[in-house]
């Protein structure tokens, strides 16, 4: 008499549990449904040069850090902007305000560079955002 042994792997919800931290969390749903992933990898990359201050450039001194806060809260509250412009970069450094990353359009560039001025004064911002070609 032969026996044929079956494995079946059963998934319960305290092995789903246990294991979520080895699954890449990624917003995977909202990609394939987009179909677009959001990367912003080879922009961010381009003529790195050319930028004037970045991330690792902001200080902790309060000042800058409340130049920063004002004009994020500023950007995530307009509605109407893209995911891509709410995540634009915001870098102060002593006073002066730049402006990385990337938008959907030259009106977000602009939307952006005047809700920094209206913090610190045109002539301390530095508008290095780009506009995402359309494909």
């Amino acid at each position: 008499m032969k026996i044929a042994i079956v494995a079946a792997l059963v998934v319960t919800p305290a092995f789903a549990f246990m294991n979520a931290g080895n699954c890449q969390s990624t917003d995977m749903n909202a990609q394939v449904s987009s179909g677009t992933p959001a990367d912003n990898t080879k922009t961010n990359q381009a003529d790195l040069k050319a930028m004037h201050a970045t991330a690792d450039d902001q200080k902790n001194n309060t000042s800058d850090l409340t130049i920063t806060r004002e004009i994020r809260r500023s950007v995530m509250a307009d509605k109407t902007l893209s995911t891509y412009a709410h995540n634009a970069k915001i870098v102060a450094v002593n006073g002066k305000v730049t402006l990385n990353g990337v938008v959907r359009s030259e009106a977000e560039r602009t939307s952006l560079s005047e809700k920094a001025a209206q913090v610190v004064g045109h002539e301390h911002v530095v508008n290095d955002l780009k506009v995402k070609a359309p494909k």
